[in-house]
């Protein structure tokens, strides 16, 4: 008897027809004997509806009453999918992030996971029952303020929880049959991947793969959680994330690919500060100005200065939804720091190439920049890691880039086409 936390996406519980299908799922999985506990997301596109009905009746709505809301969601679902259970003969009970005991710290909107007290979760399994959480949501320790965990929620909820019952796996469902060598909706040909190390899939993750979220995998690899990423649309075996080394030395498979995949992102944007005195101390201050904005920043890219001016131009990237915060934070110190202009471009996309095995065959580089030199494929800014190499470029070439990228490294499957059952990658 194994004790399981399965995950399912919205695309999974969408509709009645796909909340009895999960449900049947998780009725077999009981009746084998296993102790089951589900995370379930808000059905379909139910949080976007929520959020455009909260933006017609006020256009800055309180964080707080935001977090009441969009919790709705979830606690739908849970509800709809434990009466699905309980009608195929199988006892489920169905609880709120904060019924789980799931305590953040009280940052809404993205809230952090610091504690799961799993006691109501254990009481459910002990007395026979499914335990159905609602994901994406938790509670504050001191004021019991309901918050959201923000985007990939559902993942940590629960990665959290199996880690905080010491579950033998956890299950993430969604529509795609895997963690594939690239997104299928854009290169049908690509493989599907039976096996990655954490390492490889944060990166992945990072660098714009939208199976698993990043905050997930990192929770998951902190905590030594087992995932298995599956369809809940098929029965076929999916990819297991784990420690990739340790479970392949169990299994006598030594080998590992040179690279695992090519992940793509289309939500990045860049600022480019334009005529930086270049003198010590200038790029501490203009990132410690975003820093201060609360903006996370992803590649950098400083130019030589020229002789002639002393100035220099400094390029990152960071995420687009964050682009008008930090622009405003560095227009209000622009003449502290003396700097002549920011340009700002919301028209780019990041590729990645990823794989752990490249950091002990040389060339790879190489290969990547020969194949887009071949599409036709400019380069704007490039970033590098022991298993990562990313560029920017143009987005409406960035498909074309990672077609061509994923061909180059012989990542194309033989097999057919890979199948997207609920279109949406969730």
């Amino acid at each position: 008897m194994s004790l399981i936390v399965q995950k399912y996406g919205g695309s999974s519980v969408a509709d009645a027809t796909a909340i009895k299908r999960v449900a049947k799922r998780i009725a077999e999985a009981k009746r084998a004997g296993d102790d089951v506990v589900v995370v379930v997301s808000a059905m379909g596109d139910t949080t976007d509806e929520l959020l455009e009905l909260a933006n017609e009746i006020s256009p800055l709505p309180p964080l707080r009453e935001m977090d009441i809301l969009l919790t709705a969601g979830e606690r739908i679902s849970m509800s709809l999918l434990a009466m699905a259970i309980a009608n195929l003969g199988v006892e489920a009970q169905s609880f709120t992030g904060q019924q789980a005991g799931v305590i953040t710290d009280d940052v809404h909107g993205r809230a952090r996971i610091i504690d799961v007290k799993a006691s109501r979760i254990r009481q459910a399994l002990d007395s026979g029952a499914v335990a159905i959480v609602a994901g994406f949501q938790g509670v504050t320790e001191h004021t019991n303020d309901v918050t959201t965990l923000g985007r990939g929620g559902s993942d940590t909820t629960a990665v959290a929880i199996a880690a905080a019952i010491g579950a033998d796996v956890c299950e993430i469902y969604t529509d795609v049959d895997g963690v594939f060598t690239a997104d299928p909706r854009i290169v049908p040909s690509a493989r599907k991947i039976d096996r990655i190390s954490y390492e490889e899939m944060l990166d992945m993750a990072a660098s714009g793969a939208k199976v698993l979220m990043l905050r997930c995998v990192e929770y998951a690899r902190r905590n030594g959680v087992r995932i298995h990423v599956r369809s809940s649309f098929s029965g076929r075996e999916g990819t297991l994330v784990t420690d990739e080394h340790a479970d392949a030395q169990e299994e006598g498979q030594m080998e590992q690919p040179i690279i695992s995949g090519v992940a793509h992102d289309r939500t990045e944007a860049k600022v480019t500060v334009v005529g930086v005195p270049d003198v010590p101390g200038t790029a501490a201050q203009i990132f410690e100005v975003v820093a201060g904005a609360d903006v996370n920043i992803d590649m950098i890219v400083q130019n030589v200065s020229a002789a002639s001016t002393g100035l220099t131009d400094i390029s990152f990237t960071l995420p687009a939804t964050d682009g008008q915060k930090a622009t405003a934070a560095l227009q209000a110190v622009q003449g502290s720091i003396g700097f002549d202009s920011l340009q700002y471009d919301d028209t780019i996309g990041k590729l990645s190439l990823v794989g752990a095995g490249m950091k002990s065959h040389p060339g790879i580089s190489a290969k990547l920049f020969g194949a887009l030199r071949d599409a036709g494929i400019n380069i704007e800014m490039i970033s590098t890691s022991e298993i990562r190499v990313s560029v920017i470029t143009r987005s409406d070439q960035l498909d074309d880039a990672v077609r061509a990228v994923h061909t180059a490294f012989d990542l194309d499957s033989s097999d057919g086409e890979a199948v997207v059952y609920g279109g949406t990658g969730r």
